[in-house]
């Protein structure tokens, strides 16, 4: 078994040039008149953002605060794995495994880490305090290198499962996550519940496979509805991912505008806003999660786990369920968002549902403090089992 290695991001003032003159030379399209939004990325805001990427926009400064957690790499399953590993400050803290998303990445942790290895620090109980373990996913980020296997959901599981046990040296652990990260601990639940002590989730999908309730109730027929309007008008970015992800792994590699427009959409429709989605999340942090993605290089790879979807089992397969204690924080403006009747039919064992008052799919980055209170008040029961 490889020995993790520490590790610190930079990148070379080269490439932070490229970029800055890949920008100035940025080809615009134009935009139908419509309302701004109505077909994707709107030309004005678009246009705001890439100056404002260029002249102001310090990428030095959010490197360093990536960089301010302690980072390593490790030889495992086939690739060079990178993770942060941030030590609880608390009398006895326990392991947290904390997974991104798409289009997310570490970025999106900057503010809530703090919150969970040191709850004390923001008024909180220093016994409350977890270990936080915060890998690059697989294919994403700093864990991924030009030609490297692909991974879906099952083997990204499976993967950091043994980055917890194998190398780590963690009997058990907890998993919390939203997007792919809620995908791949439901996964890991279904597939290593040995291993874990219980999963938090920030978003709750259900197998589409599983029938309607055949006389819902108004809570779900809401969600039923609502998941007849996101697959007529939000499935677009699934269906190519999913389908020909090379094909837009040829533009968004070349193109900085073209994966600031990519990323930026989805910011702007999954969180919670009235109109300005920078009110929801910080220019400067969007545009450093941007950033990774366009210094690592690793937006093909990280379309993957949509194709594997698309070809393969959901991550909690027909006639499986997660039966490790489960933990779910409701945010209003979540994407997905099933009552607790239908969640229930995969999750077997839900301990905690809370109704958030504010915040969207991005919850780490629009709602830190509310999430790290969620989880920790979820773990805080569970200390004894594990």
């Amino acid at each position: 078994m490889s020995s993790p290695r520490p590790f610190t991001f930079h990148v070379a003032d080269e490439d932070i040039a490229d970029l800055r003159a890949r920008l100035a030379k940025t080809r615009f399209p134009d935009q139908a008149p419509q309302a701004p939004w109505t077909y994707g990325a709107d030309l004005a805001y678009m246009r705001k953002l890439v100056d404002y990427w260029r002249e102001k926009f310090d990428w030095r400064a959010q490197e360093s605060r990536l960089n301010a957690f302690p980072q390593f790499k490790v030889a495992l399953h086939d690739i060079d794995l990178h993770y942060l590993q941030v030590p609880g400050q608390g009398p006895a803290p326990k392991p947290l495994l904390l997974l991104h998303g798409w289009p997310g990445s570490l970025f999106e942790f900057i503010d809530l880490i703090p919150r969970l290895t040191d709850p004390a620090r923001f008024g909180g109980d220093a016994r409350d305090a977890v270990t936080v373990i915060a890998p690059s996913l697989p294919g994403y980020g700093l864990s991924f290198q030009p030609g490297q296997k692909r991974f879906g959901v099952a083997a990204i599981a499976d993967c950091l499962a043994d980055l917890m046990t194998d190398v780590l040296g963690w009997k058990k652990f907890i998993a919390q996550g939203g997007d792919w990260g809620a995908h791949i601990s439901s996964s890991m639940a279904v597939r290593h519940p040995d291993k874990l002590a219980g999963i938090h989730l920030n978003m709750l999908t259900v197998n589409p496979a599983l029938p309607p309730p055949p006389t819902p109730t108004a809570e779900e027929q809401r969600y039923l509805d609502d998941m007849r309007e996101w697959a007529k008008e939000e499935t677009g970015y699934i269906q190519i991912q999913g389908t020909r992800p090379q094909m837009l792994a040829y533009g968004l590699t070349d193109s900085p505008v073209g994966i600031a427009a990519w990323i930026a959409e989805k910011f702007h429709t999954w969180t919670d806003h009235t109109g300005d989605f920078e009110t929801a999340v910080d220019r400067d942090r969007l545009l450093a999660n941007i950033s990774f993605y366009w210094f690592t290089g690793a937006i093909g790879s990280s379309f993957f786990p949509y194709y594997d979807r698309l070809h393969g089992d959901w991550h909690i397969p027909t006639g499986k369920t997660v039966d490790v204690p489960t933990g779910y924080a409701a945010f209003p403006r979540e994407i997905r968002r099933p009552p607790r009747s239908i969640a229930e039919q995969s999750y077997k064992d839900i301990r905690r549902w809370t109704a958030m008052p504010k915040g969207g799919h991005f919850a780490a980055m629009e709602q830190p403090e509310a999430l790290a209170r969620d989880v920790l008040e979820f773990v805080r029961p569970l200390r004894s089992t594990f």
